[in-house]
């Protein structure tokens, strides 16, 4: 599997103006599973996307949870605390449902799940307000534990450094200037990588939202619910819709964009061509967005979101290669 030839760094979309460059954000929107107990990773590694047997403290995990039709029930990113439970960072809006569905299948496995979100409280760290890394690894998904805080290193929004800071009950909040949630939320849609929410349980594949170019699959691991769907998508060379940047004025008074917005093609108004994945609010009146839609709607013609002729949409380059089908 090769990337394309067009680099990350040519495709950096414009950061908006009015962003701060740095700070610490408290993460409200998201929630954490913990999973203790010696068949943990075991259990995980059967039902998630990635291979979880890599998880360590020095190595985070982009997963997915799926359907046996390979859809999307959650995503998370998973790391290991300092005493060994794994943590599994999720849309706060699915935590619930998500955990119920996931402990029908633990079975006679030795591991316990909870919600631990009132226990780990999450942090986003940007700009200069970042930790400094222990070793020479900056690469998306790395991780390390500063101060009784795991760290995760995330990929960044455009030249913006980003990353998760994952502490406890007792491990003092990072210390730095405050970042509003909605600024963080920006970066999160810059970066390019898209978390599902309530709002799009069950609407994607795995390459529908670009995770075999993020880090957020495994080709080579054993089975786990819907790998066979994953897999046939990528092997056959069949992909057929993916995840793009999108900016969005709206003007003053107008509905604010949602999640599972349908998205319509000038080419083709009779029907949706996508969804709108997340949407973050940048400046007064503009949107960022991430959409998931067919790849012909991206080629020619207008985009419009809700309706056919509803607010346009405009796309913004990847901030990473996309991987070649197989």
């Amino acid at each position: 599997m090769t990337a394309h030839t067009t680099t990350p760094e040519s495709l950096s979309p414009p950061f908006p103006l009015g962003l701060p460059d740095s700070g610490i954000a408290r993460l409200t929107h998201w929630g954490v599973i913990e999973a203790t107990g010696e068949d943990s990773i075991q259990f995980l590694n059967s039902q998630l996307s990635n291979d979880l047997k890599q998880l360590s403290p020095t190595q985070a995990r982009l997963a997915a949870f799926c359907s046996a039709k390979g859809r999307m029930q959650a995503s998370f990113v998973a790391v290991q605390d300092y005493q060994g439970a794994v943590l599994l960072l999720c849309s706060q809006d699915l935590l619930a449902a998500t955990l119920k569905r996931l402990s029908m299948f633990v079975m006679r496995a030795k591991t316990k799940l909870r919600d631990a979100t009132a226990d780990y409280p999450v942090y986003g760290l940007l700009g200069s307000s970042t930790r400094p890394i222990k070793d020479s690894s900056i690469a998306p998904w790395s991780a390390f534990f500063d101060s009784g805080a795991t760290v995760v290193q995330l990929y960044p929004a455009q030249d913006r450094a980003r990353q998760l800071w994952i502490g406890d009950a007792n491990t003092p909040a990072p210390s730095g200037p405050v970042l509003a949630l909605s600024d963080w939320q920006c970066t999160e849609v810059l970066s390019g990588v898209a978390t599902v929410s309530a709002a799009v349980v069950d609407a994607f594949v795995l390459q529908m939202l670009n995770y075999e170019s993020v880090g957020g699959v495994s080709f080579k691991k054993g089975c786990y619910p819907g790998q066979e769907v994953v897999a046939r998508s990528q092997f056959r060379g069949t992909l057929k819709r993916r995840a793009y940047l999108a900016s969005l004025s709206v003007p003053q008074g107008a509905p604010e964009p949602f999640a599972g917005q349908e998205v319509f093609s000038s080419q083709d108004p009779s029907q949706p061509c996508g969804l709108l994945v997340q949407a973050a609010h940048s400046t007064p009146g503009d949107w960022l967005a991430i959409v998931s839609m067919q790849t012909s709607a991206s080629e020619q013609g207008s985009l419009h979101l809700g309706t056919p002729d509803g607010g346009s949409l405009t796309l913004m380059p990847l901030p990473y290669a996309l991987l070649d089908d197989i």
